[in-house]
């Protein structure tokens, strides 16, 4: 048990995480045994996503001024609160996939951007490429305009030089 000077620091810790949180999920492993919550806590913590269980009560009071606010008709039972500060759709891609294989896994609703998500706002997000890879399309993009760009103005000399080999094709045969 807690005492109080405790869960005031709890409630501290918990509420800065919050408003730091780009997403907030709030999930219901009950029925799940201890091997398979520690190996979602560490699936979610190799990708930088925190996985807390607190009491509804003192996640009524963290979420107070922040998107989980959104949340509040789910504190309900037991509830474990998944958190990401850098990337939205990993924590979502890291859920849906641990709950195909652990079908006790319930995934509650989240907050994401000032909107509260159910359950088939959260698969769509899930279905959405990551962070990574939306950086290595950018770089793909960035990178294939300037060598497109050289491809096009090289090619103007390249088309001149070969009118002039034609050309003295042309005098040679004649």
């Amino acid at each position: 048990m807690l005492n109080i000077s405790q869960k005031k620091e709890l409630v501290a810790r918990l509420a800065a995480q919050l408003a730091q949180a780009q997403i907030s999920i709030l999930v219901d492993y009950k029925g799940l045994d201890v091997q398979k919550i520690t190996d979602l806590r560490a699936k979610l913590r190799e990708a930088g996503v925190h996985m807390e269980v607190v009491k509804n009560t003192l996640l009524n009071l963290a979420s107070q001024g922040t998107d989980c606010a959104l949340m509040q008709d789910y504190f309900k039972g037991p509830s474990a609160l998944v958190t990401s500060d850098t990337d939205p759709v990993a924590p979502a891609k890291i859920l849906m996939d641990f709950a195909k294989d652990n079908e006790k896994l319930e995934i509650k609703a989240a907050a994401f951007g000032g909107k509260l998500l159910g359950s088939e706002e959260i698969k769509a997000l899930a279905k959405m490429p990551s962070r990574e890879e939306l950086l290595g399309k950018l770089v793909y993009t960035l990178n294939a305009v300037p060598t497109s760009f050289v491809n096009v103005l090289a090619g103007v000399p390249r088309g001149f030089v070969n009118v002039l080999n034609g050309i003295k094709d042309q005098k040679d045969a004649a």
